[in-house]
């Protein structure tokens, strides 16, 4: 019997000295901080860096796609472009499937 006395009295005192409601959110507050500048923060970086490398797309340039596909551009439109893959091998894509440009004559057989 003794147990559930000290584990009441204990409750009882803990109740006085409970922290604050700002102590108990700076947790909370300190792994969204965290999420931010490690996840967020990046993510937004990377998509609006994309963002201007799709829209500077012009005939001529070597690109990469999404796929693993190399080629060179060969027409450009609003929501597609057209790549060369091979000799007489052209591909249409939608413009967000270039993953990057790459440098100039990086393809030689094209």
């Amino acid at each position: 019997m003794d147990w559930l006395i000290s584990t009441a009295a204990a409750q009882a005192t803990g109740a006085a000295g409970q922290p604050s409601a700002l102590m108990q959110m700076l947790p909370l507050v300190l792994i969204f901080v965290v999420f931010y500048f490690l996840l967020i923060r990046p993510q937004t970086k990377r998509a609006k860096e994309h963002r201007a490398m799709v829209a500077a797309l012009e005939v001529g340039a070597e690109v990469a796609t999404n796929g693993g596909i190399l080629g060179k551009v060969t027409e450009v439109g609003e929501q597609f472009i057209t790549i060369e893959v091979a000799s007489g091998v052209n591909i249409k894509l939608q413009r967000h499937a270039v993953a990057q440009v790459l440098p100039k004559g990086t393809l030689k057989s094209v």
